[in-house]
């Protein structure tokens, strides 16, 4: 269940923790310790998926992109993307766990 919303994250292809898992923020052994929400309900990092297939997310505040340096936010993007695009890879193929983030 989505810590933020309450709502059942359904799908791994909407999971903030994956998504964190696969930028290399989050360890594999906390995967099943960690608190989950929907990448749409992390605006602070969803907001820099740019691809046509995520509708954007306005993050309102200090944290939103347009508050920020502009070549932090374009190195976010192509890397956040990045991740967000491996996402969608891994939820459709029997990729190992731990082949699941990004080399870097």
């Amino acid at each position: 269940m989505c810590d933020v919303c309450g709502q059942e994250v359904a799908s791994i292809t909407e999971s903030d923790l994956y998504l964190r898992f696969i930028l290399g923020e989050v360890r594999m052994e906390e995967l099943t310790t960690s608190r989950e929400r929907h990448i749409r309900c992390h605006p602070e990092l969803a907001q820099f998926i740019v691809s046509s297939d995520f509708e954007p997310v306005h993050c309102q505040g200090v944290f939103a992109k347009e508050h920020l340096d502009a070549a932090f936010v374009a190195e976010q993007q192509a890397r956040v993307t990045r991740a967000w695009r491996r996402l969608q890879d891994v939820a459709k193929k029997p990729i190992p766990l731990h082949e699941y983030p990004l080399p870097e």
